[in-house]
């Protein structure tokens, strides 16, 4: 059984790249049709249960079928397997990027990243837009949510929120009929009392050790594993603010380097916290504390993942019957795609444009590009890696190779000239 559970995970953490909606479908495929591990209605019902959870509902889905397969182990296999073929390539960009990121190679193949990933995003926005707005409720929601993020900087918990308490409210009452959970309060409260300590055990390590550095690493992405509704794309905007403005770790291109290095693995894209703990990392003590930081970065914001599923796993049926939980994760859902928006926004002006000013009057606070300052390499490559990705369809690392390559190319020839 063990070796099974490894053999089919192992597959799909070395071939889960193109984000959560390939990723779900490719467990589809190897779970429910070709082997008979989920029924079609286990697999919905738990897709349906990993999509309330904060954190990568991809990664969540993996550990409950690992769950369902073989117990605490098999979701430990099946979570595990799904993270560790991206967490240990992104170790190795991070370590690569520390070391020649600047050079002029590398920021001209980053170009080319960073346009295929203003495409990726505004992708994603459409395809969750389709799924989301399902009323003029819900269109109101995201309109509002972009509104308080893009030209108020409003606190993204906050937002995510206000979003949850209207959409349930907009719920009628719950049913009566909701089948009963199969596991008891006592153990989905032991599981979370062991799971919180689990999670909590590095911070011994960290108060013996005096590092302040370490300890902000691992509060801030402690709480950015409890507020990932949504996925990456929504948290993104949040964490960046907080990673270039608040602490100063990372400057804002090196951000959105690390957003497209984490386009390029396979696995949850949130293991783009793993690069800029490492990056991070890497400015304040060398490799070692950037391996450090890698680590606690990874261990803070997968164990989460684990602790909700192990205890909440035996609730899914008697969730079914609770619909102003899902009304709440219906409005999640809908601020969802004003955040990607507004995120969208922010992404295409800082690659587009070499100089974006600030503005902030009070409690309006925006980005203004500076037009003089346009960049028509990265727009000219975005257009392409559009027209490849949307129009023609085709594999999001096909089309990541060839902006990349494009990108130097067009460096290089103006260099010589």
């Amino acid at each position: 059984m063990t070796g099974d559970l490894v053999r089919v995970f192992g597959r799909i953490g070395f071939l889960s790249f193109g984000g959560p909606a390939a990723q779900i479908a490719l467990m589809h495929k190897e779970l429910v049709e070709k082997r008979d591990w989920l029924t079609e209605e286990q697999y919905l019902r738990a897709l349906s249960f990993c999509m309330l959870l904060p954190g990568p509902e991809a990664m969540q889905l993996a550990t409950y079928a690992g769950w369902k397969k073989g117990g605490i182990w098999g979701g430990l296999i099946g979570g595990g397997l799904f993270v560790l073929p991206g967490a240990i390539v992104i170790a190795a960009l991070a370590l690569a990027y520390g070391a020649y990121g600047n050079l002029p190679v590398a920021q001209a193949l980053f170009l080319g990243v960073k346009a295929t990933v203003v495409v990726i995003v505004i992708e994603a926005l459409l395809k969750i837009s389709k799924r989301a707005l399902k009323s003029g409720a819900h269109v109101a929601l995201a309109v509002g949510a972009f509104i308080a993020l893009f030209f108020f900087a409003l606190p993204f918990p906050f937002v995510i929120l206000v979003a949850a308490l209207i959409g349930a409210a907009m719920q009628g009452a719950e049913t009566s009929a909701s089948a009963k959970p199969s596991g008891s309060l006592h153990g989905t409260l032991l599981t979370l009392v062991i799971g919180a300590a689990i999670w909590a055990a590095p911070f011994l390590l960290i108060a013996a050790s005096g590092s302040t550095f370490l300890r902000d690493i691992g509060l801030f992405f402690s709480l950015l594993a409890v507020v990932t509704f949504g996925g990456a794309y929504a948290v993104l905007a949040y964490m960046t603010q907080e990673v270039v403005v608040s602490y100063q770790w990372l400057t804002t291109p090196q951000m959105m380097d690390a957003l497209g290095l984490a386009e390029t693995t396979p696995g949850p894209l949130i293991l783009v916290t793993q690069f800029v703990g490492m990056i991070a990392g890497m400015a304040q003590g060398g490799v070692g504390l950037a391996l450090i930081a890698g680590a606690l970065t990874l261990w803070v914001t997968f164990i989460p993942c684990f602790i909700w599923i192990f205890a909440g796993a035996p609730l899914i049926d008697w969730l079914d019957g609770k619909p102003r939980l899902r009304g709440a994760l219906a409005g999640i859902t809908a601020a969802v795609v004003g955040v990607i928006a507004s995120l969208s926004l922010w992404f295409a002006a800082h690659v587009f444009f070499s100089d974006v000013l600030t503005i902030d009057a009070g409690p309006f606070q925006t980005i203004w590009p500076a037009l003089n300052s346009l960049q028509p390499i990265a727009v000219a490559l975005a257009i392409v890696s559009g027209l490849l990705l949307l129009w023609r369809h085709w594999p999001l690392p096909l089309v990541l190779i060839i902006s990349a390559a494009l990108s130097l190319l067009i460096s290089s020839a103006l260099t010589l000239n």
